[in-house]
């Protein structure tokens, strides 16, 4: 596999290296030891689907709070994605930085979203399947959201917004010192 260092840091953009012969290509697409090599130490505990009949369908931008170390490997299993990561770790040198990744089922590139990253993507194609392998379990209770087009991070997506839940939509603006301090009081919590 290939990594390529994003925007976000920690982040990566994961490219197969296909092995091709006259009955297609092998690639390996996840290898605990190469992750690791590029810093990437994650217990896939957890993976899930999701399945988008339209193109334009957007979703995002979702997070954990502190406890949870929710690390995402992303990948297209049908279809092409967007895939946005946005720094929400106030602690990190790239914070509110963002980086996009334009997931390929043909050409099977994933993304790699560190724990404490906002999450979403837009599809480029109708029947587009997402597939996502986690570094913990979903916890309801520690879910959290900004908005997609909130103008304090200046994502771009696109393709106009076909569908989208109003949950996504309804966020309120970013305020950067409320989520700070609720970012601190989230983690001190947990110790």
């Amino acid at each position: 596999m290939n990594f390529t260092p994003l925007a976000v840091a920690g982040a990566f953009l994961i490219e197969i290296d296909r092995k091709g012969d006259v009955r297609g290509f092998f690639a390996r697409l996840w290898c605990r030891d190469e992750f690791a090599a590029y810093g990437i130490e994650i217990d896939v505990v957890q993976a899930s689907i999701s399945h988008n009949a339209k193109a334009g369908t957007l979703r995002g931008m979702h997070f954990q709070w502190p406890p949870s170390h929710e690390g995402k490997i992303v990948r297209a299993e049908r279809g092409r994605a967007l895939d946005v990561a946005l720094d929400l770790r106030p602690e990190s040198p790239s914070f509110l930085r963002s980086a996009s990744v334009a997931l390929d089922a043909g050409t099977h590139n994933a993304i790699y979203i560190p724990a404490g990253c906002a999450h979403g993507f837009q599809t480029l194609t109708d029947d587009c399947d997402i597939i996502y392998m986690m570094s913990d379990v979903y916890r309801p209770e520690l879910a959290g959201g900004v908005r997609y087009d909130d103008r304090a991070f200046g994502l771009r997506w696109p393709l106009p917004v076909s569908i989208i839940t109003e949950r996504d939509r309804a966020y309120p603006n970013f305020d950067c010192a409320r989520y700070i301090e609720q970012f601190q009081a989230a983690g001190q919590a947990a110790a």
